[in-house]
């Protein structure tokens, strides 16, 4: 029995830690091309449908151990009760991301074909299983392999197909070059070029039109000042009870910061403060007397239903009064971190309640996505942290003025999963045309334009208050109209037609012609 994997396995792996640094913060997308397609050359070539369902379970795994890194700093905040788990995490997170690249390896391989037409399959099938990720069990679409190209001039296809566009044109680059290396082997030349050649002119062709929209100038902003705060906070020290109160001043004294220009609006990160919105005492009259202008504080609140205490990750809107307005309560959770799936009620009665709610009993989901009227500062719609993951979560009947994101990213560590994150958010002010303002505990926070552009920011562990201009949104682009809905519509009948051709497998299957 063979304990380590072949020299073919040996190099998917590899070729699936070449693909790793295209994404943030390293941003190096050639290599995400040349090790994708290195890895469906090597998937295509393989043997047996189960070899190159294997081959790319290697790759998936090279690929998103790296990636995915930032998975265990949540279970170090804790260390001494969770410390344990942090391997167990990363292994599990790399190895259930690994198999949406398997398992569509296998599907596309059932079918006797030559290898050049597999690998267009085992692209195809993986677009696929993208879009199946962003939805199975509450969805999951970090570290897409269209995320590679955010921050270069091929992020503005989003604005009209969103994410799923920008996999489409990375899976099809790698399969182009996959193609081109065979066809070369072949010896058949002007194939392997014309190859190549499409790739090249796709990757031109959608880098120059990126640039020409990022040259169209934007509509004029509202004329509207915001002031980001950023405490930058450990999350090891944020509930310590002697920190506490010092921390909430801190905030304080950030909102109250002197400038030239006052702001119309100020925004906290995610669960900033630390008394619940129900119970403040005098908390949300210091809010008010320190910003003197309307505040977005994130703040957590408690109701009763049913005999059980429900407790909500919120976003609440407090006026120079000390009034509360509107409050936005999320409603994307966290699995595992903010909630406990399936047996969430009895999870809360048992006190088990996340890692993201260790001083709660967990979290409840609010119920839906809503706008936020901020007066002056317009209609915003508001996300906490991980919702801005979600292209779907951001799409309203009604359209907003701009988008808030308040986030606590000092779970994600300080060297990987906050540039991930931070990337998302840009992606999202594209697919919508519209502006993106960023509280970020411990950073990035960041005024973002509506072609997803950072116009001001606070670097990561930096302490500060930031006050930006709001931007001017854009018209509703063709994604923000249509969503994914083409793309389900699309991508279900391809899957289904893959499935079929894999039901009529021939007497041939898994040899190369």
């Amino acid at each position: 029995m063979r304990l380590l994997p072949s020299r073919s396995g040996l190099a998917a792996l590899a070729a699936g830690l070449l693909a790793a640094p295209g994404q943030a913060p390293w941003g190096l997308w050639p290599l995400t091309i040349l090790g994708l397609g290195w890895a469906f050359w090597l998937a295509a070539r393989a043997p047996s449908p189960r070899a190159a369902m294997g081959r790319m379970m290697l790759t998936g795994l090279g690929h998103f151990a790296p990636v995915m890194l930032w998975i265990v700093e949540p279970f170090f905040v804790d260390a001494a009760s969770t410390g344990w788990m942090a391997p167990f995490a990363l292994a599990l997170m790399a190895g259930g991301m690994a198999l949406f690249w398997a398992l569509p390896a296998w599907l596309a391989s059932r079918t006797t074909l030559r290898p050049t037409a597999r690998v267009w399959r085992i692209a195809l099938a993986i677009l696929v299983f993208e879009d199946i990720r962003g939805l199975l069990f509450t969805g999951f679409p970090w570290a897409l392999s269209g995320h590679i190209w955010v921050g270069t001039p091929v992020d503005q296809l989003a604005s009209l197909g969103g994410p799923l566009l920008l996999s489409a044109l990375t899976l099809g680059l790698s399969a182009a070059l996959a193609v081109a290396a065979l066809r070369w082997q072949q010896s058949r030349r002007l194939l392997a070029g014309l190859a190549a050649g499409v790739a090249a002119l796709s990757l031109a062709g959608g880098w120059l039109w990126g640039q020409n929209r990022l040259a169209q100038p934007l509509p004029e902003g509202p004329g509207v000042t915001l002031r980001l705060v950023q405490a930058n906070i450990p999350q090891d020290q944020k509930w310590q009870r002697d920190l506490v109160r010092p921390f909430f001043e801190r905030h304080l004294d950030l909102s109250a910061a002197s400038s030239d220009t006052p702001p119309d609006l100020v925004i906290w990160p995610e669960t900033a403060v630390p008394f619940l919105l129900n119970n403040p005492g005098d908390g949300l009259l210091m809010v008010a007397e320190a910003a003197q202008v309307p505040t977005v504080i994130g703040i957590q609140r408690e109701t009763y239903d049913g005999g059980i205490s429900r407790y909500y990750n919120s976003l609440a809107l407090i006026d120079a009064s000390g009034e509360v307005g509107q409050v936005y309560d999320k409603h994307h959770l966290v699995p595992f971190g903010e909630y406990i799936p399936v047996i969430g009620d009895w999870a809360a009665e048992q006190g088990w309640g996340g890692l993201a709610a260790r001083m709660l009993a967990g979290y409840s989901p609010g119920p839906g996505p809503a706008l936020m009227d901020l007066g002056p500062a317009g209609r915003a719609l508001p996300v906490i942290c991980y919702e801005a993951v979600f292209p779907r979560d951001l799409r309203t009947e009604e359209r907003p003025d701009w988008i808030l994101q308040a986030t606590n990213d000092a779970w994600f560590g300080h060297r990987i999963g906050p540039f991930q994150h931070f990337a998302q958010a840009r992606l999202r002010a594209i697919e919508l045309g519209l502006p993106l303002a960023r509280a970020a505990n411990t950073g990035i926070s960041a005024m973002i334009d509506a072609r997803g552009r950072v116009t001001a920011q606070l670097g990561l562990d930096q302490m500060g208050a930031l006050d930006v201009a709001l931007p001017g949104a854009l018209p509703p682009t063709p994604y923000a109209r249509w969503g994914d809905a083409p793309w389900h519509l699309l991508l279900a009948l391809a899957g289904l037609m893959l499935a079929y051709a894999a039901t009529r497998r021939g007497k041939g299957n898994g040899q190369r012609h």
